[in-house]
Order: structure tokens, then sequence, then C-alpha cells
């Protein structure tokens, strides 16, 4: 992933700040500790920047979050009704297994998506 380094999608994927992506946004790594999926430090250790801009924030991360669902829902029907043949009963519960597996990972992915919007990468 150090490739990425300096864009926007490395940021988005490992959760990292998206100024100097040298620390992590989240206090906990692992998404599927439920408790602490939404506790964030309130701002980076390295560089200062401020995570929750406003009290509401992370409110238009729900509009993206819904995207991201429905990228995964779709996903998994074209996995599941095409590559294995699933009738339709099959794929809607592949759909649905698919969005509860996967619920605290696209919660945290919107979330990068989102307030990557708004800031941006500044190099050291």
């Amino acid at each position: 992933m150090k490739f990425l380094k300096g864009k926007k999608l490395y940021s988005i994927l490992t959760g990292t700040c998206p100024v100097c992506q040298e620390e992590s946004m989240y206090v906990e790594s692992n998404p599927y500790k439920l408790g602490r999926i939404f506790d964030m430090h309130e701002r980076c250790s390295h560089c200062q920047t401020k995570y929750k801009i406003e009290p509401s924030f992370f409110f238009g991360a729900m509009y993206v979050s819904y995207a991201v669902g429905i990228a995964f829902a779709v996903a998994a029907f074209i996995i599941s009704y095409f590559f294995l043949g699933g009738g339709l009963v099959t794929t809607f519960i592949a759909i649905i297994g698919t969005l509860i597996i996967f619920m605290p990972i696209i919660m945290r992915l919107s979330r990068n998506i989102w307030i990557n919007m708004f800031l941006h990468y500044k190099p050291k």
C-alpha cells in the first residue's frame, strides 16, 4: 500500500489522516469491535488536523454509506447470480449476508471517503 501514499485512495483504504497520512483516525483499528467502531481521535497527533470539522460533520457519510452499500450489494448479486448460478432467493440471501457481514467496513469506508472529500494531502 505504500505505493499509494500521497493519494486519497491510500487514506480511504487505510483510514489514516487525510492530510499527513501518518496516523490512523480511529482509536481502534479493528472495525469489527462494534462498541468502538465510531471512536475517533479528536486530532492527528502528527499534523494536528481536526477530524470533526463541525459537530455533525459525519452525517454526510450516511449518504456515502448508501452508495458504498449499493456497490457491495451489486457485487454480491453479480457473484452469486452470474458466477455461482444461484436462484433469486439464494441471491437475495447472499446480498443481505454481504451487507450484514461488511457493515462495519462500509461504515468506516464511508467516513473515510467523506472526510477525504474535504481535506487534502499536504506533503511535508
